[in-house]
Protein backbone atom coordinates (compact mmCIF):
# COMPACT_ATOMS: atom_id res chain seq x y z
CA UNK A 1 0.00 0.00 0.00
CA UNK A 2 0.90 3.71 -0.88
CA UNK A 3 0.19 6.70 1.12
CA UNK A 4 0.29 10.63 -0.13
CA UNK A 5 0.50 12.23 3.45
CA UNK A 6 -0.89 16.08 3.10
CA UNK A 7 0.82 17.87 6.15
CA UNK A 8 -1.41 20.87 7.58
CA UNK A 9 -1.25 23.76 5.75
CA UNK A 10 0.31 26.21 7.77
CA UNK A 11 3.60 23.76 7.95
CA UNK A 12 3.31 24.66 4.18
CA UNK A 13 3.58 29.12 5.11
CA UNK A 14 6.63 28.79 6.95
CA UNK A 15 10.18 29.31 6.35
CA UNK A 16 12.02 26.43 4.43
CA UNK A 17 14.15 25.52 7.12
CA UNK A 18 10.78 25.77 9.55
CA UNK A 19 8.91 23.81 7.10
CA UNK A 20 11.42 21.19 6.65
CA UNK A 21 11.93 20.92 10.28
CA UNK A 22 8.68 20.03 10.58
CA UNK A 23 8.21 17.82 8.11
CA UNK A 24 11.34 15.82 9.04
CA UNK A 25 9.59 15.62 12.66
CA UNK A 26 6.37 14.55 11.34
CA UNK A 27 8.20 11.60 9.28
CA UNK A 28 9.97 10.55 11.96
CA UNK A 29 6.59 10.56 14.60
CA UNK A 30 5.18 8.38 11.55
CA UNK A 31 8.11 6.11 11.83
CA UNK A 32 7.66 6.07 15.38
CA UNK A 33 3.80 5.40 15.44
CA UNK A 34 3.57 2.37 12.56
CA UNK A 35 6.68 0.64 13.97
CA UNK A 36 5.25 -2.55 15.78
CA UNK A 37 2.69 -2.74 12.59
CA UNK A 38 5.34 -2.62 10.04
CA UNK A 39 9.34 -1.93 11.66
CA UNK A 40 10.07 -1.86 7.31
CA UNK A 41 7.63 0.99 6.98
CA UNK A 42 9.07 3.60 4.71
CA UNK A 43 8.32 7.30 4.99
CA UNK A 44 10.11 9.43 2.69
CA UNK A 45 9.96 13.88 1.31
CA UNK A 46 10.89 16.71 2.96
CA UNK A 47 9.01 19.37 1.40
CA UNK A 48 5.21 19.54 0.86
CA UNK A 49 4.06 15.93 0.83
CA UNK A 50 5.62 12.38 3.37
CA UNK A 51 5.45 9.23 0.76
CA UNK A 52 4.55 6.20 2.83
CA UNK A 53 4.74 2.87 1.43
CA UNK A 54 4.46 0.03 3.15
CA UNK A 55 4.60 -4.34 2.25
CA UNK A 56 1.59 -5.86 5.20
CA UNK A 57 -1.10 -6.96 3.59
CA UNK A 58 -2.82 -7.71 6.74
CA UNK A 59 -6.59 -6.19 6.30
CA UNK A 60 -6.42 -5.47 10.61
CA UNK A 61 -3.04 -3.98 10.32
CA UNK A 62 -3.56 -1.95 7.52
CA UNK A 63 -7.18 -0.48 9.16
CA UNK A 64 -4.77 -0.31 11.84
CA UNK A 65 -2.41 2.15 10.21
CA UNK A 66 -5.01 4.46 8.85
CA UNK A 67 -6.77 4.99 12.09
CA UNK A 68 -3.43 5.96 13.85
CA UNK A 69 -2.33 8.28 10.94
CA UNK A 70 -6.04 9.89 11.17
CA UNK A 71 -5.33 11.26 14.73
CA UNK A 72 -1.99 12.06 14.14
CA UNK A 73 -1.04 15.92 14.94
CA UNK A 74 0.72 17.47 11.90
CA UNK A 75 -1.20 15.49 9.02
CA UNK A 76 -4.14 17.42 7.50
CA UNK A 77 -5.24 14.13 5.07
CA UNK A 78 -3.59 11.49 3.11
CA UNK A 79 -4.71 9.69 0.24
CA UNK A 80 -4.16 5.63 -0.63
CA UNK A 81 -2.75 5.87 -4.38
CA UNK A 82 -1.34 3.31 -7.13
CA UNK A 83 1.73 4.90 -8.64
CA UNK A 84 2.81 4.49 -12.40
CA UNK A 85 5.28 5.84 -14.67
CA UNK A 86 3.70 8.68 -16.17
CA UNK A 87 2.79 8.31 -19.67
CA UNK A 88 0.60 9.80 -22.48
CA UNK A 89 -2.61 10.60 -22.07
CA UNK A 90 -4.04 7.38 -23.59
CA UNK A 91 -2.06 5.83 -21.44
CA UNK A 92 -3.20 7.86 -17.99
CA UNK A 93 -6.78 7.48 -19.32
CA UNK A 94 -5.96 3.57 -19.06
CA UNK A 95 -4.61 3.24 -15.50
CA UNK A 96 -7.58 5.50 -14.59
CA UNK A 97 -9.93 2.66 -16.55
CA UNK A 98 -8.40 -0.11 -14.62
CA UNK A 99 -9.39 1.61 -11.36
CA UNK A 100 -12.31 3.39 -12.40
CA UNK A 101 -13.75 1.42 -15.45
CA UNK A 102 -16.53 -1.12 -13.32
CA UNK A 103 -17.39 1.58 -11.19
CA UNK A 104 -18.11 4.18 -14.16
CA UNK A 105 -20.98 2.12 -16.14
CA UNK A 106 -24.71 4.48 -16.16
CA UNK A 107 -23.13 6.84 -13.48
CA UNK A 108 -22.68 10.58 -13.52
CA UNK A 109 -18.51 10.88 -12.43
CA UNK A 110 -15.82 13.83 -12.82
CA UNK A 111 -12.00 13.73 -13.46
CA UNK A 112 -10.13 15.39 -11.00
CA UNK A 113 -6.40 16.39 -11.83
CA UNK A 114 -3.26 18.07 -9.21
CA UNK A 115 -0.61 18.31 -11.30
CA UNK A 116 3.45 19.57 -9.53
CA UNK A 117 6.72 19.68 -12.11
CA UNK A 118 7.07 21.02 -15.46
CA UNK A 119 4.94 19.53 -18.34
CA UNK A 120 3.62 20.53 -21.99
CA UNK A 121 0.12 20.38 -20.67
CA UNK A 122 -2.15 21.79 -18.07
CA UNK A 123 -4.17 20.01 -15.25
CA UNK A 124 -7.51 20.51 -17.34
CA UNK A 125 -5.79 18.90 -20.25
CA UNK A 126 -5.44 15.90 -18.48
CA UNK A 127 -9.36 16.32 -16.85
CA UNK A 128 -10.85 16.82 -20.30
CA UNK A 129 -9.33 14.14 -22.42
CA UNK A 130 -9.65 11.29 -19.55
CA UNK A 131 -13.20 12.37 -18.65
CA UNK A 132 -14.13 12.29 -22.70
CA UNK A 133 -12.50 8.97 -23.57
CA UNK A 134 -13.59 7.62 -20.28
CA UNK A 135 -17.09 8.27 -20.95
CA UNK A 136 -17.20 6.55 -23.95
CA UNK A 137 -15.13 3.55 -23.24
CA UNK A 138 -16.83 2.87 -19.33
CA UNK A 139 -20.60 3.81 -21.09
CA UNK A 140 -20.71 6.45 -18.39
CA UNK A 141 -24.43 8.44 -17.99
CA UNK A 142 -22.25 11.69 -18.29
CA UNK A 143 -20.10 14.06 -16.73
CA UNK A 144 -20.57 16.54 -13.99
CA UNK A 145 -17.93 18.85 -12.30
CA UNK A 146 -20.96 20.22 -9.44
CA UNK A 147 -22.07 17.01 -8.42
CA UNK A 148 -20.81 13.72 -9.40
CA UNK A 149 -21.82 10.49 -8.57
CA UNK A 150 -18.00 9.18 -8.89
CA UNK A 151 -14.85 11.17 -9.23
CA UNK A 152 -11.91 9.97 -10.76
CA UNK A 153 -9.20 11.36 -8.84
CA UNK A 154 -5.11 11.33 -9.66
CA UNK A 155 -1.93 13.36 -8.68
CA UNK A 156 1.04 13.61 -11.41
CA UNK A 157 4.21 14.86 -9.95
CA UNK A 158 6.73 15.03 -12.39
CA UNK A 159 7.11 12.31 -14.44
CA UNK A 160 5.05 9.75 -11.93
CA UNK A 161 1.00 9.26 -11.69
CA UNK A 162 -0.36 8.61 -9.03
CA UNK A 163 -4.31 7.46 -8.89
CA UNK A 164 -5.96 8.03 -5.96
CA UNK A 165 -8.64 5.60 -4.45
CA UNK A 166 -9.15 7.13 -1.24
CA UNK A 167 -8.89 10.26 0.71
CA UNK A 168 -8.89 9.89 4.82
CA UNK A 169 -8.42 13.07 6.95
CA UNK A 170 -6.66 13.72 9.78
CA UNK A 171 -6.92 16.19 12.63
CA UNK A 172 -4.36 18.68 11.64
CA UNK A 173 -2.43 20.60 13.43
CA UNK A 174 1.76 20.31 14.20
CA UNK A 175 3.77 16.86 14.41
CA UNK A 176 4.31 16.68 18.24
CA UNK A 177 8.10 17.12 19.17
CA UNK A 178 8.17 19.94 17.15
CA UNK A 179 7.04 22.54 19.39
CA UNK A 180 7.01 23.39 23.33
CA UNK A 181 6.46 20.57 25.92
CA UNK A 182 3.34 21.59 28.23
CA UNK A 183 2.25 19.69 31.71
CA UNK A 184 -1.89 19.51 31.39
CA UNK A 185 -3.77 18.99 34.69
CA UNK A 186 -6.35 16.51 34.88
CA UNK A 187 -9.00 15.60 36.69
CA UNK A 188 -10.77 13.17 33.71
CA UNK A 189 -13.42 14.77 32.96
CA UNK A 190 -15.30 16.12 30.66
CA UNK A 191 -12.86 19.43 30.35
CA UNK A 192 -9.84 18.27 31.13
CA UNK A 193 -9.70 15.69 28.41
CA UNK A 194 -11.02 17.79 25.84
CA UNK A 195 -8.33 20.65 26.86
CA UNK A 196 -5.52 17.47 26.35
CA UNK A 197 -7.06 16.89 23.11
CA UNK A 198 -6.79 20.34 21.87
CA UNK A 199 -3.20 21.34 23.24
CA UNK A 200 -2.04 17.80 21.37
CA UNK A 201 -3.38 18.09 18.33
CA UNK A 202 -2.02 21.95 17.91
CA UNK A 203 1.47 20.17 18.41
CA UNK A 204 2.15 20.40 21.91
CA UNK A 205 3.79 17.69 23.46
CA UNK A 206 1.78 17.38 26.79
CA UNK A 207 2.75 15.42 30.00
CA UNK A 208 -0.19 14.52 32.49
CA UNK A 209 -0.58 15.86 35.81
CA UNK A 210 -3.51 14.80 38.40
CA UNK A 211 -3.91 15.56 42.04
CA UNK A 212 -5.39 12.96 44.14
CA UNK A 213 -7.96 14.39 46.57
CA UNK A 214 -8.71 10.85 48.31
CA UNK A 215 -9.62 8.70 45.56
CA UNK A 216 -8.22 5.12 44.42
CA UNK A 217 -10.98 5.00 41.83
CA UNK A 218 -10.73 8.22 40.61
CA UNK A 219 -6.96 7.97 40.05
CA UNK A 220 -6.90 4.74 38.18
CA UNK A 221 -9.98 6.03 35.89
CA UNK A 222 -7.66 9.09 35.40
CA UNK A 223 -4.94 7.00 34.36
CA UNK A 224 -6.66 4.96 32.16
CA UNK A 225 -7.89 8.41 30.18
CA UNK A 226 -4.79 9.93 30.03
CA UNK A 227 -3.53 6.71 28.63
CA UNK A 228 -6.00 6.37 25.74
CA UNK A 229 -5.06 10.28 24.79
CA UNK A 230 -1.88 9.67 24.58
CA UNK A 231 -1.90 6.34 22.74
CA UNK A 232 -4.40 7.62 20.07
CA UNK A 233 -2.94 11.09 19.67
CA UNK A 234 0.16 11.71 20.89
CA UNK A 235 2.00 7.93 21.15
CA UNK A 236 4.72 9.32 19.00
CA UNK A 237 6.11 10.91 22.05
CA UNK A 238 7.42 9.88 25.28
CA UNK A 239 5.69 11.68 28.04
CA UNK A 240 4.71 11.56 32.12
CA UNK A 241 1.84 10.68 34.05
CA UNK A 242 2.11 12.64 37.41
CA UNK A 243 0.45 11.68 40.22
CA UNK A 244 0.45 14.26 43.23
CA UNK A 245 -1.41 12.69 46.79
CA UNK A 246 -3.55 16.05 47.59
CA UNK A 247 -5.48 14.41 50.35
CA UNK A 248 -3.82 15.72 52.88
CA UNK A 249 -3.71 19.24 51.13
CA UNK A 250 -7.12 19.28 51.05
CA UNK A 251 -7.46 18.40 54.61
CA UNK A 252 -5.57 21.39 55.36
CA UNK A 253 -7.70 23.35 53.79
CA UNK A 254 -11.11 21.76 54.98
CA UNK A 255 -9.81 22.33 58.28
CA UNK A 256 -8.35 25.98 57.98
CA UNK A 257 -9.88 28.45 55.10
CA UNK A 258 -12.85 29.57 55.43
CA UNK A 259 -15.56 27.74 53.61
CA UNK A 260 -16.46 30.42 50.83
CA UNK A 261 -13.00 30.69 49.69
CA UNK A 262 -12.10 26.71 49.74
CA UNK A 263 -12.18 26.10 45.55
CA UNK A 264 -10.13 29.13 45.20
CA UNK A 265 -7.53 27.98 48.00
CA UNK A 266 -7.42 24.66 46.47
CA UNK A 267 -7.15 25.93 43.03
CA UNK A 268 -3.99 27.92 44.20
CA UNK A 269 -2.50 25.05 45.56
CA UNK A 270 -2.82 22.84 42.49
CA UNK A 271 -1.25 25.79 40.60
CA UNK A 272 1.59 26.01 42.89
CA UNK A 273 2.15 22.19 42.86
CA UNK A 274 1.85 22.55 39.52
CA UNK A 275 4.27 25.11 38.60
CA UNK A 276 6.90 22.80 40.73
CA UNK A 277 6.51 19.67 39.14
CA UNK A 278 6.85 21.51 35.40
CA UNK A 279 10.23 23.12 36.95
CA UNK A 280 11.59 19.54 37.34
CA UNK A 281 10.45 18.85 33.88
CA UNK A 282 11.78 22.06 32.71
CA UNK A 283 8.23 23.25 31.42
CA UNK A 284 6.88 26.72 31.12
CA UNK A 285 3.60 26.01 30.14
CA UNK A 286 0.83 24.76 32.56
CA UNK A 287 -2.58 23.67 30.38
CA UNK A 288 -6.19 23.34 32.60
CA UNK A 289 -9.76 22.45 31.24
CA UNK A 290 -11.39 25.80 32.60
CA UNK A 291 -13.86 27.77 30.87
CA UNK A 292 -15.20 31.44 32.11
CA UNK A 293 -17.85 31.05 34.87
CA UNK A 294 -18.36 27.36 34.72
CA UNK A 295 -18.16 26.82 37.99
CA UNK A 296 -17.42 29.76 40.94
CA UNK A 297 -13.68 29.26 40.86
CA UNK A 298 -13.38 29.90 36.63
CA UNK A 299 -14.66 33.89 36.78
CA UNK A 300 -12.86 36.44 35.44
CA UNK A 301 -11.61 37.65 38.99
CA UNK A 302 -10.89 34.43 40.48
CA UNK A 303 -8.75 33.03 37.71
CA UNK A 304 -6.61 36.20 37.84
CA UNK A 305 -6.21 35.94 41.83
CA UNK A 306 -5.66 31.16 40.82
CA UNK A 307 -2.99 32.41 38.09
CA UNK A 308 -0.96 34.86 40.41
CA UNK A 309 0.74 32.32 42.17
CA UNK A 310 2.40 31.35 39.63
CA UNK A 311 5.28 32.41 37.05
CA UNK A 312 4.40 29.94 34.31
CA UNK A 313 1.97 30.95 31.45
CA UNK A 314 -1.50 28.83 32.06
CA UNK A 315 -3.37 28.12 28.66
CA UNK A 316 -7.12 27.40 28.84
CA UNK A 317 -8.00 25.96 25.07
CA UNK A 318 -11.45 25.76 26.58
CA UNK A 319 -11.73 29.24 27.61
CA UNK A 320 -14.57 30.82 25.72
CA UNK A 321 -16.29 27.02 25.02
CA UNK A 322 -19.83 26.26 25.69
CA UNK A 323 -20.09 23.23 27.72
CA UNK A 324 -22.43 21.01 25.36
CA UNK A 325 -19.59 22.10 22.66
CA UNK A 326 -17.04 20.62 25.25
CA UNK A 327 -19.19 17.47 25.54
CA UNK A 328 -19.84 16.95 22.38
CA UNK A 329 -16.16 17.00 21.52
CA UNK A 330 -15.37 14.63 24.18
CA UNK A 331 -18.12 12.03 22.03
CA UNK A 332 -16.15 12.88 18.93
CA UNK A 333 -12.39 11.72 20.04
CA UNK A 334 -13.60 8.89 22.64
CA UNK A 335 -13.51 10.44 26.19
CA UNK A 336 -16.97 11.24 26.69
CA UNK A 337 -17.45 7.69 28.26
CA UNK A 338 -14.67 7.63 30.57
CA UNK A 339 -15.73 10.89 31.50
CA UNK A 340 -19.25 9.86 32.23
CA UNK A 341 -17.96 6.91 34.51
CA UNK A 342 -15.31 8.51 36.47
CA UNK A 343 -15.59 8.50 39.92
CA UNK A 344 -14.70 11.65 40.71
CA UNK A 345 -13.91 12.70 44.59
CA UNK A 346 -15.45 16.05 45.28
CA UNK A 347 -14.19 17.16 49.00
CA UNK A 348 -14.31 20.89 48.23
CA UNK A 349 -18.09 21.93 47.73
CA UNK A 350 -18.33 25.36 49.33
CA UNK A 351 -21.84 26.93 50.31
CA UNK A 352 -21.43 30.25 49.04
CA UNK A 353 -18.74 30.23 47.20
CA UNK A 354 -16.99 34.11 46.45
CA UNK A 355 -17.06 34.65 42.87
CA UNK A 356 -15.13 37.53 42.96
CA UNK A 357 -12.34 36.62 46.17
CA UNK A 358 -10.27 39.87 47.25
CA UNK A 359 -6.66 38.86 46.88
CA UNK A 360 -6.12 40.55 50.55
CA UNK A 361 -8.52 38.14 51.79
CA UNK A 362 -7.25 34.95 50.18
CA UNK A 363 -3.57 35.52 51.04
CA UNK A 364 -4.91 35.81 54.62
CA UNK A 365 -7.13 32.77 54.51
CA UNK A 366 -3.51 31.09 52.99
CA UNK A 367 -1.59 32.11 56.47
CA UNK A 368 -3.30 29.46 58.02
CA UNK A 369 -2.28 26.86 55.62
CA UNK A 370 0.89 24.94 56.80
CA UNK A 371 2.83 24.86 53.46
CA UNK A 372 4.79 22.21 54.80
CA UNK A 373 2.17 20.38 54.06
CA UNK A 374 2.13 21.18 50.27
CA UNK A 375 5.78 20.17 49.98
CA UNK A 376 5.08 16.62 51.48
CA UNK A 377 2.73 16.16 48.69
CA UNK A 378 5.47 17.42 46.06
CA UNK A 379 8.07 15.07 47.60
CA UNK A 380 5.69 12.05 47.58
CA UNK A 381 4.80 12.46 43.78
CA UNK A 382 4.82 9.50 41.68
CA UNK A 383 6.34 10.60 37.87
CA UNK A 384 5.58 7.35 35.34
CA UNK A 385 6.12 7.07 31.67
CA UNK A 386 2.75 7.28 30.35
CA UNK A 387 3.11 4.22 28.35
CA UNK A 388 4.36 2.05 31.59
CA UNK A 389 1.53 3.17 34.09
CA UNK A 390 -1.16 0.79 32.97
CA UNK A 391 1.49 -2.10 33.88
CA UNK A 392 3.28 -1.03 36.88
CA UNK A 393 0.27 -0.57 38.32
CA UNK A 394 -1.21 -4.00 37.87
CA UNK A 395 2.31 -5.89 38.40
CA UNK A 396 2.05 -6.57 42.34
CA UNK A 397 -1.60 -7.40 42.08
CA UNK A 398 -2.05 -10.84 43.51
CA UNK A 399 -5.19 -11.77 41.89
CA UNK A 400 -6.67 -15.18 41.26
CA UNK A 401 -6.43 -16.13 37.20
CA UNK A 402 -7.66 -18.96 35.61
CA UNK A 403 -7.30 -20.29 32.23
CA UNK A 404 -10.34 -21.97 31.76
CA UNK A 405 -14.12 -20.61 31.94
CA UNK A 406 -16.80 -23.30 33.68
CA UNK A 407 -20.01 -23.73 32.77
CA UNK A 408 -22.21 -21.05 34.90
CA UNK A 409 -19.38 -18.58 34.83
CA UNK A 410 -20.28 -15.40 32.75
CA UNK A 411 -17.16 -13.68 31.33
CA UNK A 412 -16.69 -9.94 30.67
CA UNK A 413 -15.48 -8.37 28.57
CA UNK A 414 -13.72 -5.15 29.34
CA UNK A 415 -11.98 -4.10 26.71
CA UNK A 416 -12.38 -0.83 24.72
CA UNK A 417 -15.49 -1.32 23.05
CA UNK A 418 -13.44 -0.54 19.66
CA UNK A 419 -11.58 -4.01 20.05
CA UNK A 420 -14.19 -5.86 21.43
CA UNK A 421 -16.02 -4.85 18.03
CA UNK A 422 -12.97 -5.64 15.87
CA UNK A 423 -12.13 -8.71 17.77
CA UNK A 424 -15.33 -10.26 19.44
CA UNK A 425 -14.93 -12.88 22.05
CA UNK A 426 -16.60 -15.73 21.65
CA UNK A 427 -16.38 -19.12 23.91
CA UNK A 428 -18.56 -22.17 23.26
CA UNK A 429 -20.84 -22.91 26.21
CA UNK A 430 -19.80 -19.36 28.49
CA UNK A 431 -22.13 -16.35 28.18
CA UNK A 432 -19.63 -13.88 27.63
CA UNK A 433 -20.92 -10.22 28.04
CA UNK A 434 -19.33 -6.95 27.17
CA UNK A 435 -18.76 -3.82 29.98
CA UNK A 436 -16.34 -1.60 28.69
CA UNK A 437 -13.51 -1.04 32.07
CA UNK A 438 -14.19 3.15 32.15
CA UNK A 439 -17.83 1.52 33.17
CA UNK A 440 -17.13 -1.01 34.85
CA UNK A 441 -16.90 -0.02 38.50
CA UNK A 442 -20.05 2.18 38.30
CA UNK A 443 -22.05 -0.67 36.83
CA UNK A 444 -20.52 -3.84 38.41
CA UNK A 445 -23.00 -3.30 41.31
CA UNK A 446 -25.86 -4.12 38.87
CA UNK A 447 -25.24 -7.67 38.45
CA UNK A 448 -26.25 -10.53 39.47
CA UNK A 449 -24.50 -11.01 43.10
CA UNK A 450 -24.86 -14.85 43.03
CA UNK A 451 -22.59 -15.21 39.99
CA UNK A 452 -19.22 -15.64 39.33
CA UNK A 453 -17.16 -12.84 36.69
CA UNK A 454 -14.19 -13.06 34.87
CA UNK A 455 -12.66 -10.47 33.68
CA UNK A 456 -11.01 -10.50 30.56
CA UNK A 457 -8.44 -7.83 28.38
CA UNK A 458 -5.98 -8.66 25.78
CA UNK A 459 -3.31 -8.38 28.11
CA UNK A 460 -4.78 -8.78 31.31
CA UNK A 461 -3.32 -5.68 32.95
CA UNK A 462 -6.72 -4.23 33.01
CA UNK A 463 -8.22 -6.98 34.16
CA UNK A 464 -5.89 -7.37 37.03
CA UNK A 465 -6.29 -3.83 37.92
CA UNK A 466 -10.22 -3.64 38.30
CA UNK A 467 -10.87 -7.02 39.72
CA UNK A 468 -7.96 -6.16 42.30
CA UNK A 469 -10.76 -2.81 43.07
CA UNK A 470 -13.99 -4.62 43.12
CA UNK A 471 -12.05 -7.06 45.63
CA UNK A 472 -11.45 -4.34 47.82
CA UNK A 473 -14.85 -2.47 47.69
CA UNK A 474 -16.04 -5.93 48.94
CA UNK A 475 -16.90 -8.25 45.54
CA UNK A 476 -16.03 -11.10 46.17
CA UNK A 477 -16.75 -12.66 43.03
CA UNK A 478 -14.52 -11.86 40.23
CA UNK A 479 -11.08 -13.00 38.85
CA UNK A 480 -9.65 -12.64 35.77
CA UNK A 481 -9.97 -14.99 32.72
CA UNK A 482 -6.44 -15.40 31.02
CA UNK A 483 -7.15 -18.37 28.34
CA UNK A 484 -3.91 -20.20 27.68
Amino acid sequence: MKLIVKVFPEITIKSRPVRMRFIRQLAKNIRAVLRDLDPAVVVNGVWDNLELETRITDRKALKDMTERLSCMPGIAHFLQVDEYPLGDFDDITEKCKQHFGAELEGKIFSVRCKRAGKHPFSSMDVEKYVGSKLRRECAAAGISLKEPQIEVRMEIRDQRLFVIHSQHNSIGGYPLGALEQTLVLMSGGFDSTVAAYQIMRRGLMSHFCFFNLGGRAHELGVMEVAHYIWKKYGSSQRVLFVSVPFEEVLGEILGKVDNSHMGVVLKRMMLRAASRIADRLQIEVLVTGEAISQVSSQTLPNLSLIDSVSEKLVLRPLIASHKQDIIDLANEIGTADFAKHMPEYCGVISVNPKTHAKRNRVEYEEQQFDMAILERALENAKLVPIDRVIDELGQDLQIEEVSEALAGQIVIDIRHPDAAEDEPLGIPGIDVQTLPFYALNARFKELDDSRQYLLYCDKGVMSRLHAHHLLSEGHANVRVYRPS
